[in-house]
């Protein structure tokens, strides 16, 4: 699968920043990196629940969002679950 533009662009952007850690200290480069890497993480799994969430509201099933980011049905209900804001008291 070929990369889009955008994502050649954020790849590009962490390979830099990650050529810029090479002359670091090995404690600093490592905790630098990890923070890198849960914030990618973070800002990618809320962006995916977002889009899984605009799919269910335009009637896709479970088990089609599922297969188009790679997860279980369950995995993906159990994700939007967690967007679902909880019914408080009326």
């Amino acid at each position: 699968m070929a990369e889009s533009e955008g994502v050649a662009f954020v790849r590009a952007d962490v390979e830099r920043f990650c050529a810029e850690l090479v002359g670091v200290a090995p404690p600093i480069r490592l905790a630098r990196l990890a923070e890198l890497r849960v914030m990618l993480e973070g800002v990618v799994a809320a962006a995916s629940a977002q889009a899984m969430a605009d799919a269910r509201d335009e009637g896709w099933g479970l088990r089609r969002i599922g297969r188009q980011v790679g997860m279980s049905h369950e995995q993906v209900r159990r994700m939007l679950a967690e967007l679902s804001p909880a019914p408080g008291p009326s």
